[in-house]
């Protein structure tokens, strides 16, 4: 269905009015995409959302990690020797091959481990990136994963168990600190999902973040990877970086010099001492879909392609 309106649609070029255009038949060879103007088009997430696989096309991270997509994904096997692919009804176990490739790295690091048999992995993105339906804002270029905090002790959940299975929570007092299912096991896993210099950051709850600066004694440079972030405390966020030659990828901005630990502390500090509300708040403005227009223009020819 994807393919069929983008192929229409791209043949008269009219991307941005790609509702409107009612060409009867499917065209073979599609011309090039003409660059919709922000805001225009139909919203995103649902002609992404709708892709079954990933695009036929050379392996690419196209913008930015909440406002893009990725062609030529690949889709990481829903079991492995050290990995499970969680949730699979949702259809978000693909992404660019760097991903992947990380992915079982850090699972046969994480297997050595006494109590990981290796790693349940949550949500990676769509097959062909882009918005997602429900849920993640970002994890649209292919370059984001989601680990469960929980420690496998099988590696051979059934399908239904997979949709059934709920991680645990590591968190206490809102986040400011960890409770007592976190462990040094814990601790080491973000550590080494961390120092990959494939990682551009790791998010995870604050409390997480100030337990690791107090109890790390030795080299503390991956701490600067690991930043506070709302949430994160049923599973943690990995990001990589933009793959080397990526022309048409924007990274983030890197964090900050330093380990980041004082402004974990000042998280904490929020979390315990929240400032008191203001008794004239602006109402908060919905946040807009976001439409074919504002992503890449590359995007429209990833949701093109066989």
């Amino acid at each position: 269905m994807v393919k069929s309106l983008y192929s229409r649609a791209l043949a008269i070029g009219c991307i941005a009015a790609l509702v409107a255009c009612g060409a009867s038949e499917r065209v073979a060879t599609p011309v090039v995409a003409q660059a919709a103007s922000p805001g225009s088009g139909p919203v995103a997430k649902n002609l992404f959302g709708a892709a079954p696989r990933g695009s036929v096309q050379p392996a690419a991270a196209v913008g930015g990690y909440a406002r893009g997509c990725q062609a030529g994904a690949v889709q990481l096997e829903e079991t492995g020797p050290t990995w499970q692919a969680m949730r699979l009804s949702r259809n978000r176990n693909w992404a660019q091959p760097i991903t992947v490739d990380y992915v079982k790295d850090l699972s046969r690091k994480v297997a050595r481990l006494p109590s990981w048999k290796g790693l349940y992995v949550g949500d990676m993105s769509q097959p062909r990136g882009g918005p997602m339906l429900t849920g993640h804002r970002s994890h649209q270029s292919g370059l984001d994963v989601d680990l469960w905090m929980l420690p496998p002790d099988r590696l051979n959940l059934s399908q239904q168990e997979r949709e059934n299975i709920s991680s645990i929570s590591m968190r206490r007092a809102s986040g400011a600190f960890t409770n007592d299912r976190w462990s040094a096991e814990h601790r080491e896993v973000l550590k080494l999902a961390a120092s990959d210099p494939r990682v551009a950051r790791i998010f995870v709850f604050p409390g997480a973040k100030v337990d690791m600066c107090k109890r790390e004694t030795g080299d503390r440079s991956y701490l600067r990877k690991i930043r506070p972030w709302w949430g994160h405390h049923y599973h943690f966020h990995v990001r990589l970086s933009c793959p080397p030659g990526a022309t048409n990828c924007s990274n983030q901005a890197p964090p900050p010099a330093g380990d980041g630990c004082a402004e974990a502390e000042g998280w904490v500090d929020r979390i315990l001492n929240p400032p008191p509300p203001d008794p004239n708040p602006r109402p908060a403005s919905p946040r807009r879909e976001l439409r074919i227009g504002d992503l890449p223009a590359l995007c429209a020819t990833v949701l093109a392609s066989d």
